[in-house]
């Protein structure tokens, strides 16, 4: 396999002024060695990120970036909050540093106060953690991130980058009955969601890719945000608003593992003056889901929270009518989080939108569910990761729609493995490329887990068996079938013992013309903007 069939090399970024194409001797757009481990559900991500927090000593470094952050937000019972956690951490000498987006006003359901408080805990401790609102009007920082460093134990780095923010709401495990500590959402998810993610943990040279993206924000000189209002609440707050000087990037850590592992991210055109390290923005997530997407011939799996958009969906779409047996199965969430008279239309029509151009050219090729728990409250689907005919595969804080390809910024990583998977079918695009162990895991465990199927279940009447889900014919069959037995099921009363799984299929509600008509203009204006460059709208191109 040729990594580069697969991921971007320098010059197809997009974006020259970056240093994570340079950063290395060889100048490679990518780093090899590495050990990638995705961790599924906000609990185990948690309960690895305390362990390691609570192992660092004075002198290690500890970066994050976050779309929200909770200060009493437990990572695993009380005690363990969060704030507490990062607090006593720089109490012990921990240099902390952190990044959370400013946010736009409470009262318009976002996130202003608890960011301020989390910054406010970390700085009473010795560490510094600065509101960052250098954004595109209407935009976010979407990046979450972790990066713990070491000096003089270099085999103890990693970094965590992926959908799981440190707030209420994500500390779900595999059941499913919701973190306790919850924010209200639509009413079909109840008192405390139900909670679908992933993260991916990162260990070898790749940490180094990491520290870096946290460092070019971080060295941006420009003000933290350009609003006079903004500027006047930081001084009533008195906020830090000076980044002071990082310790030196220490070496990358040594290579561990097979796994080659690209870096990428979107930063949006911002309007006057740009980002220093993406002056025109950057949208290398987009650019590399339209490269791979180019060699799909069998099946995409797809996770993710929105799956909006027609512009985006229109490479899904070209890549089914190109390749007469590729298949897409979407796994997103049921109802979308919010369900007033005004939001939940306009949620709504970009995905109705967005499932109209997949279907009207794959027809029952494209397949696409919502989740629910054995108690039968939908699931809130929040992973973004994408599984390429078991050879490539995303993890990262991006979705399926306009705002993460463009707007906001977001930051994912692509993952190939060195190591082939012997079980048949070997090459399931037959290409010459092979089915690659990280990915066909990924897609396993996670369809393991929607089918209830445990890691050795030998398949009974109507279930399969783990390596059977390895053909991906086989695998959209059984996602197809377990999903029509718990919808009849559902259909007839729940009469009976509840079938196996969690799928249930999707098809979304119709609008009446009138509230499209209203709902379409103000998706596109504030819930899926485009923040490209004019130029490249014009091109349909990003």
């Amino acid at each position: 396999m040729r990594y580069a069939d697969w991921l971007l090399e320098a010059g197809e970024r997009g974006n020259t002024a970056t240093r994570l194409d340079e950063r290395r001797p060889d100048r490679a757009a990518w780093s090899e060695g590495n050990d990638a481990r995705p961790l599924v559900h906000g609990a185990a991500y948690f309960a690895e990120l305390l362990a390691g927090i609570r192992a660092m000593r004075a002198g290690d470094l500890l970066l994050f970036t976050d779309w929200r952050g909770d200060p009493d937000e437990r990572l695993a019972g009380p005690g363990t909050e969060i704030g507490t956690v990062l607090a006593q951490a720089a109490e012990r000498g921990v240099v902390i540093k952190g990044l959370l987006w400013r946010s736009h006003l409470d009262r318009f359901q976002f996130s202003e106060e608890e960011n301020r408080h989390l910054g406010e805990e970390i700085e009473e401790a010795g560490g510094e953690c600065l509101l960052d609102m250098r954004v595109r009007p209407g935009g976010s920082h979407h990046q979450k991130m972790v990066v713990l460093r070491h000096p003089g134990r270099p085999e103890l780095d990693v970094a965590y980058i992926g959908g799981i923010d440190l707030c209420h709401n994500r500390n779900d495990d595999a059941a499913h009955h919701g973190d306790r500590q919850s924010l209200r959402m639509a009413d079909a998810y109840g008192p405390h969601p139900p909670w679908h993610d992933v993260q991916l943990a990162l260990r070898g040279p790749v940490v180094g890719d990491v520290e870096a993206v946290f460092r070019e924000r971080w060295e941006d000189p420009s003000p933290l945000s350009r609003s006079p209002l903004t500027r006047l609440r930081e001084l009533l707050h008195r906020e830090d608003v000076r980044a002071d000087r990082l310790p030196p990037q220490t070496p990358d850590p040594a290579p561990r593992g097979t796994h080659t592992v690209q870096v990428l991210r979107t930063y949006p055109n911002r309007l006057l003056r740009g980002y220093p390290f993406a002056p025109d923005g950057e949208r290398s997530i987009a650019r590399a889901y339209l490269k791979a997407l180019r060699r799909a011939r069998t099946l995409i799996y797809l996770e993710d929270q929105y799956l909006w958009s027609p512009r985006v969906v229109a490479s899904f779409a070209r890549a089914l009518a190109t390749q007469p047996q590729l298949r897409l199965i979407g796994v997103i969430p049921a109802v979308p989080e919010q369900d007033g008279r005004l939001t939940l239309p306009m949620n709504l029509i970009g995905r109705i939108t967005a499932l109209d151009t997949l279907r009207r050219v794959g027809g029952d090729r494209v397949a696409v569910y919502g989740l629910e728990n054995h108690a039968g409250t939908p699931v809130y689907v929040h992973a973004k990761v994408c599984v390429i005919d078991d050879t490539w595969a995303s993890i990262g804080s991006d979705n399926v729609n306009l705002r993460s390809w463009t707007h906001d910024s977001e930051l994912s990583c692509a993952v190939l493995d060195r190591l082939t998977d012997p079980r048949p079918p070997q090459d399931p695009a037959g290409l010459g490329d092979g089915a690659r162990v990280f990915a066909r895991e990924l897609r396993l465990e996670l369809m393991q887990e929607h089918l209830d199927l445990a890691d050795t279940t030998p398949g009974t009447a109507g279930q399969p068996a783990k390596g059977a889900l390895c053909d991906p014919v086989a695998a959209f069959r059984a996602f197809e079938e377990c999903a029509a037995a718990l919808d009849a099921w559902h259909a007839g009363g729940r009469r009976g013992p509840r079938p196996p799984g969690r799928l249930r299929g999707y098809t979304p509600p119709d609008l009446p013309w009138t509230r499209r008509v209203l709902a379409t203009p103000l998706h596109h204006a504030l819930v899926d903007p485009d923040g490209r460059p004019l130029r490249l709208r014009h091109r349909g191109a990003f």
